[in-house]
């Protein structure tokens, strides 16, 4: 019988004398497809339970409003001071806790950032009186401060009739309880505020609150920031004695970083893919020496061996994952079983962020089930199995291939280039995106694994479909960077982005960029980051970053500080041999450059796959060759397609 590889992450621990087996949690996250009254229904349930399911020691429920009048920041977050809410609430504990999983519920109030509250009152309550970004803030009275201490312990007492297991009090990134911890907000002259022990007095009565409510042997965490890092913040210091204060009156102290409302801390508190894995481990291992109670940490994990090493060397007792969570939710089962070189690692690309905030439905680039799991679970497999050809290997194709294969059909993949990986491989090099190349190469050792015959430097034509003879194609050729109609394009010093990604020594040390989409923008970065001089020039009147919610603000963050310049509203008129003529808001333009780069989008290849469509009977497009999008597109259609293939 073979040792576990990583004995400290997978060792129990026990608090307020609940067994968690491993030393994994899923660390609060909120669900907004729900129910009008803001209550659980079957698609949270299905969405959470696969992190059971996978292994997660634990599993939180986040944004649990513990009073719905004052505290909602939007006006989708859970009702658990409504106590209509007890059978949904309790389904969704019954679907996490029938795993050997212990289910948790955030408890939260905004304070005076409560924004829905506000739309709907008037009324925005905090521990002072002053103005913040959404009004005025009304100073809470002594009557409202206990109120909402009560309110806090109904919310626990209620929790642990649903069936929860835990609760986790919200005490970080700005809400209500560091805004009383706050020395910076907090200036109250009576007892709850001023002094620390006066700041602390209102967070503690509310752990007091839902101690008495649940009982020992009922495990509280509470979240905090150990820094809020930014200057308006406290810093790890203070963080410090915040957790002495808590030291023994919570079970678990889960240490995060930064603040919500302010845009430099929150892509620090959601780690951006220009920031190290575990990066915010640093604020739990500086609180640790200071405290008896389990430490948790949290932040851009995705490594079993770097989860082991947090573990093994005292940083934290416990780590907490959270857009980790989308990506695998088997995590946990992979890496105690020695898969985890199958684990689908996160990108950090906030694809998840884009689509909860366009459409409130969690969605991962890379992990096509999110925001499909009942429709998963209750598939039953195609009725016929087919023969199925995949024209392109790039992420839709490959993606396909797979989800085909794990369904019974005999697929043939074919990629007319020497590898699989398509258009993004031209990107692996890249230091912010070397997520981006993990996901390519473990999606090519999936295939390898996989019951796929795999043809390269093989074109899909009408004698190659005769001689495959499939029942059903799914073209997925892609596309061609789209040529801008600009005198001087075809100048020895005009390259199109793609040529610069896979030689970057080609590009001069002044560089101008045509179009500010992703692309024109990565690449600009890049080309920053190795010490060039970068313009970017864009005819619309602003950036057009993609549906990718968090990941513009730390893109442009990183833009800033390596000093690449943005001109909107620009149009290039010529390119020549020392630069760029364009006109822009203040007239001609001359920008001398020794390089030009277009990045202006891509041309699908339609007709090309087209070509193919009268060779089998079942017949799909799919990615870049339909419309050129991102990564969730291409994965998300792959994935459904091969799907459908064999149903009928």
């Amino acid at each position: 019988m073979s040792e576990l590889k990583y004995p400290h992450l997978f060792a129990p621990i026990q608090a307020a004398g609940t067994l968690f087996r491993n030393r994994i949690f899923a660390s609060p996250e909120g669900f907004y497809n729900i129910s009008p009254d803001c209550f659980p229904n079957a698609d949270c349930n299905a969405f959470f339970e696969h992190k059971a399911r996978g292994g997660f020691a634990s599993v939180c429920l986040g944004d649990c409003i513990v009073d719905r009048e004052t505290g909602r920041h939007y006006d989708w977050l859970f009702r658990i001071d409504d106590e209509r809410s007890l059978p949904m609430f309790s389904s969704f504990t019954s679907a996490i806790s029938r795993h050997g999983c212990v289910a948790s519920a955030e408890l939260s109030h905004a304070g005076m950032y409560a924004l829905a509250s506000y739309k709907e009152t008037g009324k925005l309550y905090g521990p002072v009186e002053m103005d913040n970004k959404y009004g005025h803030v009304t100073e809470m009275s002594e009557e409202m401060i206990e109120y909402l201490i009560e309110r806090y312990g109904a919310a626990a007492r209620f929790a642990k009739q649903c069936g929860f297991g835990m609760v986790t009090i919200h005490g970080g990134h700005g809400w209500l309880l560091p805004q009383f911890m706050s020395s910076k907000i907090n200036t109250r002259r009576d007892k709850w505020g001023g002094s620390f022990e006066n700041r602390m007095r209102f967070p503690l009565a509310v752990v007091e609150s839902i101690r008495k409510n649940v009982g020992r042997n009922f495990p509280i965490e509470f979240r905090m920031s150990g820094s809020e890092t930014n200057p308006d913040g406290y810093d790890i210091d203070e963080g410090i004695e915040f957790a002495k204060a808590l030291d023994q009156k919570v079970d678990i102290i889960h240490v995060s970083t930064g603040n919500h409302e302010v845009l430099e801390a929150t892509v620090i508190t959601h780690p951006s893919m220009f920031l190290p894995d575990g990066c915010n481990a640093q604020y739990a291992a500086a609180i640790k020496p200071h405290v008896k109670s389990p430490v948790a940490t949290v932040g851009a994990f995705t490594d079993p061996a770097q989860m082991e090493e947090v573990i093994a060397s005292g940083m934290a007792d416990i780590v907490e994952l959270g857009r980790q969570t989308l990506a695998d939710p088997d995590l946990p089962v992979k890496a105690r079983t020695g898969r985890e070189d199958e684990i689908n690692r996160c990108m950090r690309c906030c694809c998840c962020f884009g689509s909860t905030g366009e459409h409130r439905i969690f969605y991962c680039a890379i992990n096509p089930t999110i925001g499909h799991e009942l429709e998963e679970r209750y598939d039953n497999g195609p009725k016929f199995k087919k023969k199925v050809l995949v024209a392109g290997g790039g992420i839709g194709g490959m993606q396909a291939a797979l989800t085909a294969a794990e369904r019974g059909h005999q697929v043939v993949l074919c990629e007319k280039k020497d590898r699989l990986g398509g258009v993004l491989v031209c990107e692996e090099e890249v230091p912010f995106k070397q997520k981006l190349a993990g996901y390519i190469s473990r999606q090519i050792l999936k295939i390898s694994r996989a019951p796929i015959e795999v043809r390269l430097n093989t074109e899909v034509t009408p004698e190659l479909i005769r001689e495959v003879a499939p029942d059903a194609i799914i073209a997925a050729l892609g596309s061609r960077p789209a040529v801008p109609p600009v005198k001087g394009i075809d100048g020895k010093n005009v390259f199109g982005a793609e040529e610069i990604y896979y030689d970057t020594s080609k590009a001069g040390e002044n560089t101008v960029i045509l179009g500010a989409g992703l692309v024109g923008m990565e690449l600009g970065l890049t080309l920053a980051m190795q010490g060039r001089k970068v313009t970017i020039l864009e005819m619309a009147d602003a950036p057009n970053f993609g549906e990718t919610g968090m990941h513009p603000i730390s893109l442009g963050l990183e833009l800033k500080k390596f000093g690449v310049e943005i001109r909107l509203s620009t149009m290039v008129t010529e390119i020549t041999a020392d630069g760029v003529e364009a006109d822009g808001p203040d007239g001609h333009l001359s920008l001398p450059a020794d390089t030009v780069i277009y990045a202006t989008g891509q041309k699908p290849l339609r007709e090309e796959a087209a070509a193919l469509s009268d060779f089998a009977g079942e017949f799909y497009y799919i990615g870049d060759c339909v419309t050129p999008k991102n990564i969730l597109t291409a994965t998300q259609a792959a994935y459904t397609v091969a799907r459908d293939i064999g149903r009928i």
